[in-house]
């Protein structure tokens, strides 16, 4: 990954590959992330910054601009974007949702960086995803 005027040169090696321990986790992970990203405090929306992607048999935790830029599109993913991406995969690790497949220290942004909707006030906010998995 080369920074170009704050943007990264990605390729799809750069994404983060996790391992889960059951394949029940895969639901509770992607229900995890729906709660996890940037907020509108004012407006109580919370935008998902990441999902959780099933590809050929293995698992990551992608940045949805990631997404956008597997699917062909335009995107400017910065490295913010994946610093964000490298904080809520240690948060995953850290709660024993997911494995990191890779050892090694992350660059990860500052926990503040993020929002995180506990599952009980849920209700309280519209989750606004960026990226549909599966749609069209």
């Amino acid at each position: 990954m080369v920074e170009e005027n704050n943007n990264v040169h990605w390729t799809p090696q750069d994404m983060l590959e996790i391992i889960l321990d059951e394949p029940d986790d895969f639901l509770k992970v992607r229900e995890t992330l729906t709660r996890i990203g940037v907020a509108s405090r004012k407006d109580k929306k919370l935008f998902q910054s990441c999902h959780i992607l099933h590809k050929q048999g293995r698992y990551f935790i992608v940045h949805f601009k990631e997404l956008f830029l597997l699917d062909g599109k335009k995107s400017n993913l910065e490295l913010n974007d994946v610093q964000r991406r490298n904080t809520i995969t240690t948060l995953l690790s850290d709660w024993g949702l997911i494995k990191l497949a890779a050892s090694g220290e992350l660059d990860c942004a500052a926990l503040r960086q993020i929002k995180i909707i506990p599952f009980k006030e849920k209700g309280e906010w519209e989750l606004c995803p960026k990226y549909n998995i599966g749609n069209k």
